[in-house]
C-alpha cells in the first residue's frame, strides 16, 4: 500500500490551462463612449448560431466572429465585457451554440456555459479509455462505432496503446465528425504533449513508453503538489529491483474505481499490470496522465523516499524508512476509524 486515499478522477490546474483560451486580451483602449449594443434580455426561443472558438484564440478574434454573426451589436460591446471581466479568459474551445441579438454581457456568460458546447468530450486526468469510450457515448456515437475506432486506431510508434495518449483536456466535435477523426486529434494532441514534456531527450534512462507509463502511474497515485516525490519513488523502487506496490494498477486491473483500502485479495490478482505481483513498471500505461503529470515523470524531485502513505485528506507523507511507513500506517488506519476519510 502506497498512496491511501480516494481514488478520484482530479481536474487539476494543468488541465484547466491546457483548455482554455489564453485571449491575451490585446484589445485597445478606447474612448469614453459607450460601444453599440443590444439590450439585455432572457428569451428561450431566441435562434441559435455557432460560434467555433479555437485553441489560442483571442479575444478580439471571438469578439469579431460575435459581431459578424449577429450575436452582438458591435465588436467593441464584447471587447470591454471581456476586458473587465476575467473570466473571458476561462471560454473553453469548441463550438459554441449561442443566441442572436443579445447583449455582450449574456454573449460572455453563454460562452462560458460549458453545456453549449456541442459534441463535447472532456477528458478528465487519469481517465481510463473505458471512461473515455463512455464520454463518446453520451455524445451520441454509437457503441459499435465506439469499439471498433478504438480498436482499429493508429497508435504512433513508439507507443503500443491508446491507453495514455488522450491527453486530458475539452474537445467539441461538430455534429456528423466521424470518431475515427475524433480519435485521431486527441492522440495527436496527446503526441504533442509528450514531445512537450521532453519523452523523447536521449539522456533519460527510461524509453518514450516508459515514461508514459510512469506518468500514468503518478497521475493516480499523487496530486499537482506531490507529483514529483511519487515520481522520485517509482525511479528508486524500479533502481534497487522493489516491486511498486500501487494500488492504482489493481484498481485499473479490477476496472473499478477504487476506495481508500486495498484489500489483501486484491492485491494477489493474476495480471501483468498488478504490480503488487509482478516487479517493473506494468505493460502500459495505466491511464491518460495531464501535463504536470508527465512533466514528474521526466523530472522526478530529488530525494531517497521509498515509501508514501495519506494519513489524513491533504496529508500525504513520504519517507525512505519502513518502519516510519508504519507508524504513519497506524495514524491512517486511526483517522480512517475516525471517519476523516468519508466524502472525501
Amino acid at each position: 500500500m502506497n498512496v491511501v486515499k480516494p481514488a478520484l478522477l482530479r481536474v487539476g490546474a494543468a488541465l484547466l490551462a491546457s483548455v482554455l483560451i489564453i485571449a491575451g486580451l490585446s484589445f485597445i483602449k478606447r474612448g469614453p463612449a459607450a460601444a453599440a449594443d443590444f439590450p439585455c434580455r432572457v428569451d428561450s426561443n431566441a435562434e441559435k448560431i455557432s460560434i467555433d472558438v479555437s485553441l489560442g484564440e483571442t479575444g478580439s478574434e471571438i469578439a469579431l466572429e460575435l459581431f459578424d454573426k449577429g450575436v452582438t451589436k458591435s465588436q467593441e460591446s464584447f471587447f470591454r465585457i471581456a476586458v473587465a471581466d476575467q473570466r473571458s479568459a476561462s471560454v473553453a474551445p469548441g463550438i459554441h451554440l449561442i443566441d442572436i441579438e443579445i447583449c455582450a454581457k449574456d454573449a460572455l456568460t453563454q460562452l462560458l456555459d460549458n453545456k453549449r458546447i456541442a459534441g463535447l468530450i472532456n477528458v478528465k486526468e487519469g481517465a481510463w479509455v473505458s471512461e473515455i469510450k463512455v464520454a463518446f457515448t453520451e455524445a451520441g456515437y454509437s457503441q459499435k462505432e465506439i469499439d471498433r475506432a478504438f480498436a482499429e486506431a493508429t497508435i504512433p510508434q513508439p507507443f503500443s496503446r491508446v491507453e495514455g495518449l488522450l491527453f486530458p483536456a475539452q474537445y467539441s466535435f461538430a455534429k456528423g465528425t466521424p470518431i475515427e477523426r475524433a480519435i485521431v486529434e486527441m492522440i495527436s494532441r496527446g503526441e504533442q504533449e509528450v514531445m512537450r514534456a521532453g519523452f523523447a531527450d536521449k539522456t533519460s534512462k527510461f524509453t518514450e513508453q516508459e515514461l508514459l507509463i510512469i506518468a500514468s502511474i503518478i497521475q493516480a497515485e499523487g496530486t499537482d503538489d506531490n507529483f514529483g516525490q511519487v515520481s522520485r519513488v517509482i525511479y528508486n523502487r524500479l533502481k534497487i529491483g522493489m516491486p511498486l506496490q500501487m494500488d492504482s494498477t489493481v484498481h485499473y486491473v479490477q476496472a473499478q474505481r477504487g476506495d481508500i483500502f486495498l484489500s489483501t485479495k486484491s492485491t494477489l490478482l493474476k495480471s501483468p499490470f498488478n504490480t503488487y505481483r509482478n516487479a517493473g513498471l506494468p505493460p502500459g500505461p495505466i491511464g491518460n496522465p495531464g501535463r504536470n503529470a508527465m512533466l514528474a515523470a521526466v523530472t522526478p524531485t530529488p530525494g531517497d523516499w521509498l515509501y508514501f502513505i495519506t494519513v489524513a485528506p491533504g496529508d500525504t507523507r513520504f519517507t525512505q524508512s519502513f518502519d516510519e511507513f508504519n507508524e504513519w500506517k497506524l495514524i491512517y488506519k486511526a483517522n480512517l476509524r475516525a471517519g476523516k476519510f468519508e466524502d472525501k
